[in-house]
């Protein structure tokens, strides 16, 4: 931004300069100045980035770990325009719909063994019951022969009723098998249906996940490809991901942020409120307004492989453009300080020997050193305190090294 308004100073009064019929000719031949008055800023340059201040972020699905990494399979052009509702990014499907098959499989194989346990129960229970309907026959027909035996010996009687007492515990132990039997049948088949519960939890968490690899716009919005510092580039086909991760941003433009970062010597000058001139590289004609909103109190490291510390600053532009999309580069010039109704001269004009400082005046005979007393500076102007007054022209150059090179130019001839 500084150069450029540098570069039309110095062809503005080049063109002055060359077309003024005043003075010699190496006069003509000097690019000059006219000193100024007015308000004089102090400002400080930055190249910062733009950033919705309010964006959704799209994030990976969260999905079970057994079903591998997330591996993006086809994604969005970064910068598209989407609606509601359009597929952002696809996940490759091939795990989960290796584990939909398995589990199907399983079900099938599981459904199946559950059936032929419950027909070996039944028949085991048909035999159990006969069994035990055998032996409470046995034991009936002992105990008939206990009640008729009352006219038999002391001996013959006494044989009956061990028999029968053996049949009572042989019907009794009858009974508990069938009952010991039936519960364990009861958690074979609780165990089996858990089992078959689980994969069919399984499969439908399958469904579940192959539904959210297709990740949709929940609003409509310019989609922005987020940074993957794995590849040090943006996201694209083939990339891996966690669950969870944020992968586009859709902004809100309507309301934008530039953010800068600014060197430990300079942020001291750094105060919310500062106003801000605001230009975009891509389309250096148009100038937006801005002001500081935060700076921060911690410093970080300029990039990954440097040392140098600097500030994050926030700045808030107040107009809306559609042109000022996330991402875009910017020039921001904060105004640090405004001294009113000041005279002011380019750097460029202006020269130091030791302690004094010193312009070349246009006078009618050509230049005229001249020490001047000097305030603030910019990144462009400086003040000038005593010396000159408004209007005057001052050399951007040197005229005396200027006329030397004639010199030797027609020495030389």
């Amino acid at each position: 931004m500084k150069h450029t308004r540098i570069i039309k100073t110095l062809s503005l009064f080049l063109l002055t300069g060359l077309l003024d019929s005043c003075g010699n000719k190496a006069a003509q031949q000097v690019p000059e100045a006219k000193v100024e008055q007015g308000t004089f800023y102090i400002d400080l340059y930055e190249e910062g980035e733009i950033e919705a201040i309010n964006s959704i972020n799209v994030s990976s699905p969260n999905i079970p770990w057994r079903f591998g990494n997330l591996k993006i399979a086809d994604i969005v052009i970064d910068g598209t325009e989407v609606c509601a509702g359009d597929t952002l990014i696809t996940f490759d499907p091939s795990e989960v719909r290796k584990a939909i098959l398995d589990n199907e499989d399983r079900l099938v194989v599981s459904n199946a063994e559950l059936e032929k346990m419950l027909a070996q129960h039944e028949l085991e229970m048909e035999e159990l019951n006969a069994d035990y309907e055998v032996t409470r026959i046995s034991h009936e027909i002992t105990r008939m022969q206990l009640e008729s035996a009352a006219h038999e010996s002391d001996i013959k009687r006494r044989e009956i009723k061990v028999n029968l007492d053996k049949a009572d515990i042989s019907l009794q132990r009858a009974k508990e098998q069938i009952e010991n039997r039936r519960k364990i049948q009861i958690e074979e088949v609780k165990q089996k249906r858990l089992n078959i519960r689980q994969d069919e939890e399984r499969l439908e968490e399958a469904h579940r996940t192959l539904a959210k690899l297709s990740v949709i716009a929940p609003a409509p919005g310019i989609a922005i490809i987020s940074h993957n510092w794995g590849t040090n580039a943006k996201f694209q086909i083939g990339d891996q991901c966690w669950s969870n991760q944020q992968l586009i941003q859709l902004p809100d433009l309507s309301q934008v942020k530039a953010k800068v970062n600014i060197n430990e010597v300079d942020i001291s000058k750094i105060t919310r409120g500062l106003k801000v001139q605001v230009r975009p590289d891509a389309f250096s004609d148009s100038t937006f307004t801005g002001y500081v909103a935060t700076v921060a109190n911690l410093a970080q490291n300029k990039d990954n492989n440097s040392n140098i510390k600097v500030f994050p600053v926030e700045i808030v532009i107040n107009e809306y453009n559609k042109n000022l999309l996330p991402g875009l580069t910017v020039s921001c010039r904060i105004i640090v300080d405004e001294v009113p109704d000041v005279l002011y001269i380019p750097l460029e004009a202006l020269h130091v020997e030791g302690d004094k400082s010193y312009v070349y005046k246009r006078s009618t005979g050509g230049y005229d050193r001249v020490e001047v007393t000097i305030d603030r500076t910019n990144s462009d102007y400086v003040i000038i305190e005593s010396g000159l007054e408004r209007g005057d022209r001052v050399a951007l150059i040197d005229p005396t090294v200027l006329a030397k090179d004639d010199e030797k130019e027609k020495e030389d001839k």
